[in-house]
């Protein structure tokens, strides 16, 4: 092979120190158009089977990458989604929180599996109305998923409004299609079966509803309360775990509260009421009787479930 083209040598290393930088320099060592270069690197069957092959073992011999973000610029696309939680009144609650990571690992698993990354924003809107403009014009991303309304929903629906409706999961609260929620309220099951083994007479709500998810779920135990001809007081719980403790102990330990069945907002808040209750000598379900939401695997390994 003429030295002259750079050419491997029969070790696989190039002869000659040509450096290989940009897609027009690969061009040349292989004696092809920067189209082609791109073409065979991109997989693309319109450029031979031999010529792409050739042309691939070059680009690892001269250790060449190709630029993905001037590819990603030319083709209009970026390969990335945006995972997005907007956290309105709850800027305390982490992006660790069991219930965010286990929605993040399906995502994750179902958009890499797809070819897409990932790109994770916790937004704290801090009363500026363009928060979700900024990342859905940004142009790094194609596309948006918000984990939770928060109480954004406005704001949400005003971007969402420029965009082809998709409907997902469960009919939500607003009236245009463009974001959904997945059933908050609790009424329907525990007017079902649940309700038949209600032993509970004094019952109490605990969750923040500053959001519309948990103002849902609260609307919900009310219902199926009133159906059982009971009430169910209100007790706000801050998604931080360290204030979330303490408000729990202060409404129902430290007050004296005589509550015998506790709706817990979540199951992150369920199991912080079930370590409170425990540390407190009240068993569950024998003293008191909890039931969380969410379903999360954590919920599955406290005792009991």
């Amino acid at each position: 092979m003429d030295k002259s083209r750079g050419g491997p040598n029969g070790t696989g290393t190039p002869e000659t120190a040509v450096e290989v930088r940009t897609l027009a320099d690969l061009a040349r060592v292989a004696g092809v158009s920067a189209g082609t270069v791109s073409r065979a690197l991109a997989g693309k069957s319109l450029v031979n089977i031999e010529t792409r092959e050739r042309i691939q073992v070059l680009a690892r011999q001269y250790g060449f990458r190709p630029n993905q973000i001037a590819s990603k610029l030319r083709s209009g696309r970026t390969g990335v989604i945006g995972v997005v939680i907007p956290l309105g009144p709850a800027t305390g609650q982490p992006i660790s929180d069991p219930f965010f990571m286990a929605i993040l690992g399906h995502l994750a698993d179902e958009l890499t599996g797809s070819g897409y990354d990932i790109m994770l924003s916790r937004a704290i809107p801090d009363g500026t109305p363009d928060w979700l403009e900024r990342i859905t014009g940004s142009g790094m991303v194609d596309g948006v998923l918000l984990i939770g309304q928060s109480d954004q929903c406005a704001i949400i629906e005003q971007v969402a409004a420029r965009y082809r409706p998709r409907r997902l999961g469960q009919p939500g609260q607003g009236p245009a299609p463009h974001h959904r929620g997945h059933g908050q309220r609790t009424g329907r099951t525990a007017r079902g079966g649940a309700s038949d083994r209600l032993r509970a007479r004094r019952l109490a709500f605990v969750g923040d509803t500053a959001g519309v998810e948990i103002a849902t779920r609260l609307k919900g135990a009310r219902a199926a309360a009133q159906a059982a001809g009971l009430t169910i007081d209100h007790i706000p719980a801050d998604l931080a775990d360290e204030r979330m403790r303490s408000q729990i102990g202060a409404a129902l330990i430290a007050s004296g509260a005589d509550y015998d069945g506790i709706v817990a907002a979540s199951d992150v808040i369920a199991m912080a009421t079930l370590h409170v209750l425990h540390e407190a000598g009240r068993k569950v379900p024998g003293d008191i009787q909890l039931v969380g939401f969410d379903d999360l695997p954590m919920a599955g390994l406290t005792s009991p479930r």
